[in-house]
């Protein structure tokens, strides 16, 4: 990771979660860290446990809707103008309803496709451009995908969800393509992790509590450390090596 001291990168959804503990991570390793999400009181408490950790790098908390289009180009604006750019772009932000197929509601599915597919179009397509306009091309683009995006479980709820997962597979080789095609050496990844430990079920069974919690108690979950890990690994590689997507789950885990 020491290439990456001092450099910009954007973690999308950094306010909790995974994107919390990869944005920790990276601070840790020296990077400068522009966290987004909509609770801004959080990710302020985020810096400041980085400071007060003495993290050598800087975690920059920045308010930020993604399933609007004008506040992601605002944002990637004031890092221009801010921190000039972005080198690394960790596009974690995603989000599930439990909306099946024969009775979802549309604003649920419309809601999936606005965070989980184009949010990540969007940033991705905008730190391609951030990288290009300033001749970096060491760059890395980093989708946190699902094991949802490889295959289908049986469960109606989630088969929405796991429609716009198997879009992120899709678009990180497509994406990996493009960047070679134009030439450059930025690196493309996918990280689809299973049954990680943070809010994810609860959001996803709010008026089940119980049933939210025995999906990590069931098993023994992934930690959200442990994805941050994966994220330095990728990161970590030499600059030959592409490191298309890791898949990781629990061992205990199923499928």
């Amino acid at each position: 990771m020491e290439r990456w001291k001092g450099r910009v990168a954007l973690v999308t959804g950094a306010s909790v979660g995974i994107g919390a503990a990869v944005a920790k991570e990276l601070v840790r390793c020296g990077m400068k860290v522009v966290g987004c999400a909509r609770d801004l009181d959080k990710l302020q408490k985020l810096a400041a446990e980085c400071q007060s950790a003495g993290y050598s790098g800087i975690f920059v908390p920045f308010k930020c809707d993604l399933s609007n289009v004008d506040e992601i180009l605002s944002m990637f604006a004031a890092i221009k103008e801010q921190h000039n750019g972005v080198d690394v772009c960790i596009n974690n932000a995603g989000l599930a309803h439990p909306e099946p197929l024969l009775s979802g509601k549309t604003s649920g599915w419309k809601n999936m496709l606005d965070v989980n597919v184009l949010a990540l179009s969007i940033c991705t397509r905008e730190a391609y451009q951030s990288m290009k306009e300033r001749n970096v091309d060491d760059g890395h683009i980093i989708n946190l995908n699902s094991m949802c995006g490889h295959r289908i479980v049986p469960i109606s709820n989630i088969h929405f969800y796991t429609a716009t997962k198997y879009a992120v597979t899709a678009l990180t080789e497509g994406l990996r393509q493009e960047l070679r095609e134009a030439r450059t050496h930025i690196r493309a990844t996918s990280i689809s992790p299973g049954v990680v430990e943070t809010e994810f079920s609860y959001r996803f069974n709010p008026t089940d509590p119980e049933k939210a919690a025995a999906t990590y108690t069931s098993l023994k979950p992934l930690q959200a450390i442990d994805v941050a890990h994966a994220v330095t690994y990728v990161l970590s590689a030499p600059p030959h090596v592409q490191i298309g997507d890791i898949q990781m789950r629990p061992v205990e885990q199923v499928s």
